[in-house]
């Protein structure tokens, strides 16, 4: 999802394309036109923003094409299994002869060394492999996958914060670099404490569900009609909390006296905690703790996220142009980081498969004959 202004170029196969125009789900049919094969909600919800244009990489013509790109680029960004854009004649070391400022930036299952790096990765593989998985879940359960690709989107976050740092680098060195990441090294480096935990002490994690294991209460907890989470994580909105519960004596409780104490007899507090939540409805809660200063919520339904208050105040649901849906538009994401000095912007909706081929390719100087000439060649 490109938010920042850069002129995004996405380089992808004419026959097909990227695989995500592919994975829709059910009911999807009724929001695009009978035409509109080679796109999907998935593939829309990623690629706002970008130009499309279909190259086949294994054409000699199609190659240079992609080479005249990068001659003219900031970042090259790819997700080949490490070593193939060599092997195809378009690794660091060619891009770097052509453009000595490129920046290269390379996501892949494993890294690009070790005995790992030819294998291919997928998100849930790479949160399996670098142990999200297991600490995910219920306490008696079995491993819980996050509801989203969150490795994919947690690599892709840390790659574009190391892409703005190589072109701040490339400010004031005026050469460029190769970066590289993968969804393993990212999974292990989410598990923060987790990780400190086992590194430190060798202590095994487990699964907490909601529940955090170093922060007493710190959880979800059923209500009438749904559920409450919260969190005291200090002494004072323990206080706060025993007080809006109407139990003020906990707080004085030889058992809670401390998060130390909390942590200890846990199951103790949960038992409590829970008895007394479920006697009311999770807004009467959220009536209750309003104003209080406590960190606290619903879980929220889809439908309840969407049209959440802050969430049309924060502008986190826009439309945007789409000429492959019934409707002549779909509603998008909004952008999660705003600027008090300029406004990022959906300048367009997602592409086709091959939309803006004739377009990039003008702009490199190329003429309508020789356009149809690589055409027919099946350079593009």
């Amino acid at each position: 999802m490109n938010y920042y202004g850069a002129d995004v170029i996405k380089v992808e196969h004419p026959q097909g394309g990227d695989d995500t125009r592919l994975w829709r789900e059910a009911g999807e049919e009724n929001i695009w036109k009978p035409e509109a094969t080679g796109t999907s909600l998935y593939f829309n919800a990623i690629n706002r923003n970008k130009r499309s244009i279909a190259v086949n990489l294994k054409n000699g013509k199609g190659k240079n094409l992609v080479l005249e790109l990068a001659r003219q680029a900031d970042v090259v960004v790819e997700n080949f299994i490490p070593g193939k854009l060599d092997q195809m004649g378009l690794g660091y070391d060619i891009l770097k002869s052509i453009n000595p400022s490129i920046i290269l930036a390379s996501i892949s299952g494993y890294g690009a060394d070790g005995p790992y790096a030819q294998r291919a990765g997928y998100d849930v593989i790479g949160a399996a492999e670098g142990g999200l998985l297991h600490i995910t879940g219920e306490a008696d359960g079995p491993p819980t996958k996050p509801g989203v690709g969150l490795m994919d989107m947690c690599t892709g976050l840390y790659l574009h914060g190391a892409i703005t740092s190589a072109l701040l680098a490339r400010e004031k060195t005026g050469s460029g670099q190769k970066i590289d990441t993968s969804l393993f090294e990212t999974t292990i480096s989410i598990l923060a404490n987790v990780g400190m935990s086992w590194m430190n002490l060798a202590k095994e994690a487990q699964r907490w569900g909601t529940e955090h294991p170093t922060i007493v209460p710190y959880d979800a907890f059923k209500t009438k009609d749904s559920y409450f989470v919260i969190g005291a994580v200090n002494n004072r909105q323990f206080k706060n909390l025993c007080l809006r519960l109407g139990h003020e004596d906990l707080a004085n409780d030889p058992r809670f006296l401390d998060n130390n104490s909390r942590v200890q007899n846990r199951k103790d507090l949960k038992r409590i905690l829970s008895e007394s939540f479920v006697l009311g409805t999770t807004e009467e809660w959220e009536k209750a703790f309003e104003g209080s200063g406590m960190p606290y919520g619903p879980i929220n339904t889809l439908e309840k996220v969407f049209s959440h208050p802050q969430a049309l105040a924060r502008r986190m649901v826009e439309d945007v142009g789409q000429d492959a849906a019934v409707s002549g538009k779909i509603k998008v994401l909004g952008m999660p980081v705003k600027f008090s000095g300029s406004k990022p912007s959906i300048r367009q909706g997602p592409p086709s498969l091959g939309q803006h081929t004739d377009e990039v390719l003008q702009e490199l100087g190329l003429s309508s004959d020789k356009i149809a000439e690589l055409r027919n060649d099946g350079a593009i």
